[in-house]
């Protein structure tokens, strides 16, 4: 089992930005108003942020990790590792890692790498960036997360369009004797890797005039192969089968209770899925925060967002218990428990609209 801990890497603070563009879930013109209003209640998003033409996830994380460093006072040369985590990245190559490293200044000393997960992609992050610096001794890195699921969800399709946000994060981690261990459960089951998908545009389907031919998949469901089709039932049942499991075992085998955690951060998939995890869990309502309502589900930035948008307060005035769990596209899921002390959390900002980054090509 990919069961393991890290000891003597520490969180220093966390930022988040999404676009300034908002989209409310009251205006899907696509349906009924009866059918909006049942997809609110159902997934629980009323609003959410979306890139304008030419954002991308590489300028959301640009701007949360620039306020991240300056209120961190970290010199950039100090900074020897930084990873970004997305399914939407710049370019199919080079990787937008390189390209993040270079626009935030850091020295070529730095060791910069892509992960392309979405969903699982905070928890994955955290357990290689720690595991990197514990390993080498490097001492101060970057976790760059972000999606922008948006650009591939296609308007006439209900069961993905009124769901995701778009946004960017960052996470300072550095090396600290003796700072508790972040402990890791991670599994997958690419059995089940068609249940989130977009199928053409990759390698193995490359793109061509078919994969913009537009089709009827099911009633208020049409999308072409260049755009992102979830199965709604397939993802609930994953869900419900394998998060609680995840969870409880990584608690038994580190010897940890839940109530001894502060707060239970879920990637934010959607309500119906997370209220039926937490009341399987037996979870304290006011452990359990959201940012759904505001901000939709922004694949692998929903829990650093979360934590941003809805416990900030928190995170910076005293130490904290965290159980993450994230879970989804791949598929792949995992839990960490990590502990906190006084984190520097920046207030969450907007990406505007003329904030577009001119590259040479």
């Amino acid at each position: 089992m990919a069961v393991f801990q890290i000891s003597d890497i520490r969180l220093a603070g966390i930022a988040a930005c999404v676009p300034e563009k908002v989209l409310s879930n009251q205006d899907y013109n696509w349906v009924s108003r009866k059918d909006r209003d049942q997809i609110i209640k159902t997934i629980g998003v009323e609003t959410r942020h979306v890139a304008e033409p030419g954002q991308t996830t590489s300028d959301l994380c640009f701007q949360a990790a620039e306020q991240l460093l300056g209120e961190l006072a970290w010199q950039r040369e100090e900074i020897e590792i930084l990873i970004f985590v997305s399914q939407s990245r710049d370019y199919i190559i080079p990787s937008t890692s390189t390209l993040l490293q270079d626009r935030l200044k850091l020295p070529k000393s730095c060791l910069a790498l892509d992960i392309n997960l979405g969903c699982s992609g905070y928890v994955y992050g955290l357990s290689v960036i720690s595991s990197m610096m514990k390993a080498t001794g490097l001492r101060k890195g970057l976790l760059l997360v972000g999606d922008l699921s948006n650009v591939t969800s296609s308007y006439r399709d209900k069961s993905t369009y009124p769901l995701f946000g778009d946004a960017g994060t960052a996470t300072a981690l550095e090396i600290r004797e003796g700072h508790p261990a972040m402990q890791f459960n991670l599994q997958t089951d690419g059995a089940g890797y068609e249940a989130i998908i977009i199928y053409d545009g990759g390698v193995r389907n490359l793109a061509s005039k078919r994969s913009f031919a537009t089709k009827k998949y099911g009633e208020g469901i049409y999308r072409n192969r260049l755009q992102i089709a979830l199965n709604g039932i397939e993802v609930f049942n994953f869900s419900l089968r394998e998060v609680v499991p995840n969870i409880k075992t990584t608690l038994k085998h580190f010897n940890r209770e839940l109530p001894e955690f502060d707060f239970l951060l879920f990637h934010q998939a959607n309500r119906l899925i997370n209220e039926t995890l937490r009341k399987m869990l037996k979870a304290d309502p006011e452990k359990v925060p959201y940012s759904l309502r505001e901000f939709g589900n922004t694949s692998c930035a929903s829990i650093p967002l979360t934590m941003v948008s809805q416990i900030q307060e928190s995170l910076q005035e005293k130490p904290n218990k965290l159980l993450l769990s994230a879970f989804g596209i791949g598929l792949s899921w995992g839990t960490v428990l990590l502990e906190t002390d006084t984190l520097v959390v920046p207030p969450l900002t907007e990406l505007k609209p003329d904030s577009v980054f001119k590259p040479g090509v």
